[in-house]
């Protein structure tokens, strides 16, 4: 067997090696996924039960705006699918149009952050902090949950910003950045549920 014969052979060995490290770190990732929904149902479940004990303080009412949530909602919506403009530039190998959606995306979910951390101030300065009853601890554990996952998953935009322009559009960065958009839109889909279950019957 020729050299070049036995260096096309290992190098085929460790595509295929890096092929099954990619698919078996892609489902941890689900399995990741499956945990954090179960921990966003237990969360979502204790609201529901918590939501009218309001122990004579604050309700729903009186500390939820909606035109406010609204403006929340649509900056992460906007997101999800800037997210999946990168996710298509990605596709096509368009590195510089991967970065560039990338960053709108990160914009949006720093300005979501942005608005929920004035929510949670203006609550708190009403005297409806967490501490008060509850429907209020519940609120804040939820919602706070969610926007911890924001946070990270901008933190991860922000290292793929970086690493791609480094690395370029291998197959482990396309996979990280395909793991990073499941979970962008995976709190899409929360942040759909904290709208309609919490929001939306809070103010009715």
């Amino acid at each position: 067997m020729t050299e070049t014969a036995v260096m096309g052979t290992a190098s085929d060995l460790l595509e295929e090696e890096e092929k099954i490290s990619l698919r078996s770190r892609e489902f941890g990732f689900w399995v990741y996924l499956m945990t954090d929904a179960i921990i966003f149902a237990l969360l979502f479940a204790t609201y529901v039960v918590l939501s009218k004990n309001s122990a004579a303080g604050p309700t729903s009412k009186d500390v939820f705006d909606l035109r406010h949530t609204a403006g929340e909602t649509a900056l992460l919506l906007i997101s999800s699918l800037t997210f999946g403009m990168a996710t298509i530039a990605m596709a096509k190998g368009l590195s510089g149009r991967v970065i560039m959606w990338l960053v709108v995306t990160l914009l949006l979910g720093l300005a979501f952050l942005a608005m929920e951390m004035m929510e949670f101030r203006g609550m708190i300065a009403k005297g409806a902090g967490p501490e008060v009853s509850g429907f209020l601890s519940a609120f804040f554990t939820l919602v706070g949950t969610h926007g911890l996952h924001v946070t990270f998953g901008s933190l991860g935009i922000l290292a793929m910003i970086v690493q791609i322009p480094l690395k370029g559009l291998t197959p482990p960065v396309r996979s990280r950045l395909l793991r990073l958009g499941l979970f962008w839109h995976f709190l899409d889909i929360v942040w759909i549920g904290i709208f309609s279950v919490v929001y939306l019957p809070g103010v009715m």
